[in-house]
Order: C-alpha cells, then sequence, then structure tokens
C-alpha cells in the first residue's frame, strides 16, 4: 500500500478503538480432568471440555471483557469451525470484526489442548492466517489508542503506520521452535512503547539465567515490560524511571492454565492506557490472569467486571491490595451497560 493511499482516506472515516489486535484466529477444544496422559494405543476420557476461540482471540476477548473498545484483524473459513467461531465471537461485546473476514480458500486452524498436571499441551492443524501487509489496507486502519503486536516477523507497516500516528504499540512474541531466538526481536523493539511476555521467553532472547536479569536487559531498550512468572507472579520494570516492581500470583485453583498469559496482557494495556502507576497496572493483570486459569479455555474464561468484582467481595483479606480498583467498579455498577456476562461461547 502505496503512502499515497494512505493520506487519501479521511481521519473521520476511520473509526476509534482502544486496541487493535492482527493475528490468526484458532477454533480451540479443551480437553481436562484425565487421570494421566495417554500411552501409546491407549484411550483416556476427559471429564470435562470446553470449546472457545483461540489465538489472537484469546487477547482480543480478555480486552473486549474488560470494557475496552477491541478492533480484531483476522481471518476464518467458512467451514464447521469457522460457522461457529465467527458466530462467537460476534456477540462478544465490544469486539469489533470489521476488520476480520471469512474466505471458502481458508480451512480455519483448530487446536486440541489437553489440560493436565497443572500445565496444557497442543495439538494443532492449519496455516497461519493473519491478513498479510496487502490484505491489510493502511487506509482502512483504526484510529487506536493502542496496538498489540506479535515480534517474531518483524514490525509490519501497518503497526509502524499506526504508531506515526500517536498508537502505543505492545510488543508480544511465542516461543521459538527453532530454537535461536533472534536478537531482531531485542533490535526492533525501538518501535515499541511496552513488551509483554514469559519468563522463558525473556530469558530465552536475552540469553540470560534469572527473570530479573531478562527484565533489567530488556528495560534498557522499551519504556516499560512486563514479565509473567507462572506461580511466582510477575515483575515488571519502566525503562524510563528504573522502577522495578515485583508480585506474587494470586492464589486460585488452576483448572486450565491457557489464555492466562493474554488476559494478563489485556489488563496490563488496560492499566496502561488508564495511566495507572506501574504497581497497579501489575497487580491488576495478575489478578486477570489468576481468574482466567479458574476455568477452561482461554477466551471464554476471560473475566469480565463483574467477575472482578465477584472474586473481590468474597477474598476480604486479598481484596485490599486492590482497593485502587474502587473507583472502576463504582463506575462500571452505575453503568451496568459496561457489565459483561462471561459465557461468550
Amino acid at each position: 500500500m502505496s503512502r499515497r493511499s494512505v493520506s487519501a482516506a479521511p481521519a473521520t472515516e476511520r473509526p476509534q478503538v482502544d486496541v487493535f489486535l492482527v493475528g490468526t484466529l484458532f477454533f480451540d477444544l479443551v480437553l481436562a480432568g484425565l487421570d494421566a496422559m495417554p500411552e501409546a494405543g491407549a484411550e483416556v476420557w476427559a471429564r470435562q471440555r470446553a470449546v472457545s476461540p483461540g489465538g489472537v482471540a484469546n487477547r482480543a476477548v480478555a480486552a473486549a471483557r474488560l470494557g475496552l473498545h477491541t478492533g480484531l484483524a483476522g481471518q476464518v473459513g467458512t467451514d464447521l469451525f469457522g460457522d461457529h467461531l465467527w458466530q462467537t465471537l460476534g456477540e462478544v461485546d465490544n469486539l469489533d470484526l470489521r476488520w476480520a473476514s471469512r474466505s471458502p480458500d481458508v480451512q480455519t486452524t483448530l487446536t486440541v489442548s489437553v489440560a493436565h498436571g497443572g500445565d496444557r499441551r497442543f495439538l494443532s492443524h492449519g496455516e497461519p492466517t493473519w491478513p498479510g501487509e496487502a490484505a491489510l489496507d493502511l487506509a482502512r486502519l483504526p484510529r487506536a489508542r493502542a496496538a498489540q503486536v506479535g515480534l517474531e516477523a518483524g514490525v509490519p507497516e501497518w503497526a509502524k503506520h499506526l504508531r506515526s500516528e500517536g498508537t502505543r504499540l505492545f510488543g508480544g512474541v511465542g516461543w521459538d521452535p527453532t530454537g535461536r531466538w533472534s536478537t531482531q526481536v531485542l533490535d526492533d523493539l525501538t518501535h515499541f512503547d511496552a513488551f509483554v511476555l514469559n519468563t522463558g521467553e525473556a530469558m530465552a532472547y536475552t540469553r540470560t539465567d534469572t527473570p530479573v536479569a531478562a527484565l533489567r536487559q530488556l528495560g534498557e531498550r522499551v519504556a516499560v515490560v512486563a514479565i509473567t512468572d507462572g506461580d511466582h507472579g510477575a515483575l515488571a520494570v519502566d525503562g524510563m524511571t528504573g522502577e522495578f516492581v515485583n508480585v506474587p500470583a494470586i492464589p486460585v485453583r488452576a483448572v486450565d492454565p491457557t489464555g492466562a498469559g493474554d488476559a494478563f496482557f489485556a489488563a496490563f494495556l488496560f492499566g496502561t492506557l488508564a495511566e495507572w502507576p506501574l504497581r497497579e497496572r501489575l497487580l491488576f493483570a495478575n489478578l486477570c490472569a489468576g481468574q482466567s486459569v479458574r476455568g477452561l479455555g482461554g477466551a471464554v474464561s476471560a473475566p469480565g467486571w463483574d467477575d472482578i468484582a465477584a472474586w473481590l467481595e468474597s477474598r476480604e483479606q486479598e481484596a485490599a491490595a486492590f482497593s485502587f480498583l474502587g473507583p472502576e467498579l463504582a463506575r462500571r455498577r452505575s453503568n451496568p451497560r459496561q457489565q459483561s456476562s462471561k459465557k461468550v461461547s
């Protein structure tokens, strides 16, 4: 897309969103309640199952359920899985699908997730189906307060264009199956305002041995870095001021960790856009991540404000640390339309 065509579209024709996300949309089938993983040739029955949107939809639904107007770009097929995925996403409040599409030439990406022993295993089929540079018409991009960008394949032009307009870019990465952990990812951080990842990814990309060492190194490259550390909680640094924050995990009974990182990301982005202090952003992100693991599936377990309020009311001792949420919860109660149902499937 040429620069000329970008400038041809009046800003008034471009809708405003709080966050814009681009990526592959998955149909997730989640199984849990196994006594053991099956041996070769054996069959094991699961006592629980869930169907959920997955992939980039995890973060999109998590953000939408917190009340952020969320734009989502992705593609699904016209097959059975695509039908269910498209209908489900279309029923999520605050989720804008005008940049997403369906195609009979696409086979909807499928993942079977098995939750067992406090972790999960994935079996997936399909190919990445996020829009290519040609499919994402820069003239039709929304005016976004923030955007999430995966860094595995470099910084796309659409992200650079949005940042030139003032959009805050939040970087993320995934597991590198090649084991190379390219340092180009670190070089690309100059384009970003925040970077959110887990400890395994952080230590692999920085070639460090501890989350703290990885955080310090990343903080020299990007303004804000947040790292999730599973049962150990999360840590973050403000690269501009040097402020370091470490908060413990929320004690919950975990059913399925799928999507916990996505709920964390959405909540941390929410707090950043709200201009909360770093510690409060990290506490809120940890809280939402903790709530998400209480149910099966990623998107279907992302918490909304009604879920957060219910948990705080039932946990008086833990709730004291989240007193800063009082004004937000009061605002949500005064405007019931901003509350959201937990069911999205």
